[in-house]
């Protein structure tokens, strides 16, 4: 999906979005029992963050309410930070075989390793082929590396600078910043953990890929 293509910045090989999708009409056949089972898995894995933008994510809402309040419009996403979680997340959605679209976003090269190390071959590849016009108008690259995290852009960059200035001054923890950040982007795919690291200054030059 290309709302979760245009991480901005550095950490993004410690950055991994997920999502499960059906098709209407196509495979959506007792979705919210098979998301049933999706949830395990992630639990299982151990997903830094993830939900049903129906609901909201983890991270402010309680498992118990995302799971009763699946339905056949329900779609889960959701973050991972190293690679060795989505190889073992492809191969449990691969044995179980859902018939569910599984989607991984991240740098490519890792994305592909992990796709080989599960035995699997991409169906398809997206890419974000970067900012044009006056990029010179955007907020500072640490700032667009926590924003563009939610696809959807529902993070303001004057709420970013805000808390980083807070978290900085030892006002805020790093923590309940990324928190904070991370209860706006409802369907899941905010990182708090490469937000916490954005957000204390533990910066390293990148750019986007």
């Amino acid at each position: 999906m290309t709302h979760s293509l245009h991480r901005f910045g550095p950490y993004q090989d410690e950055d991994f979005v997920w999502q499960v999708y059906h098709a209407k009409g196509i495979n959506d056949q007792k979705v919210p029992d098979k998301l049933q089972k999706v949830i395990e898995v992630v639990k299982e894995v151990g997903s830094e963050n993830w939900g049903d933008v129906k609901t909201g994510p983890i991270v402010c809402t309680s498992e118990e309410t995302i799971r009763g309040r699946l339905t056949v419009q329900s779609r889960l996403r959701g973050v991972f930070t190293r690679r060795a979680q989505v190889v073992q997340f492809l191969m449990r959605m691969k044995e179980l075989d859902l018939g569910l679209s599984v989607i991984i976003a991240g740098d490519l090269s890792e994305v592909l390793q992990a796709c080989r190390k599960a035995g699997l071959t991409p169906h398809t590849v997206n890419y974000s082929i970067g900012v044009f016009g006056r990029a010179d108008l955007l907020p500072d690259e640490e700032v667009l590396g926590v924003t563009s995290m939610c696809g959807h852009h529902m993070i303001a960059a004057a709420l970013v600078e805000r808390l980083r200035e807070r978290v900085r001054k030892g006002n805020l923890s790093p923590q309940e910043a990324a928190k904070r950040l991370a209860c706006l982007c409802l369907c899941g795919i905010f990182n708090p953990v490469r937000a916490e690291i954005l957000l204390r200054g533990e910066f390293k030059k990148g750019g986007e890929s």
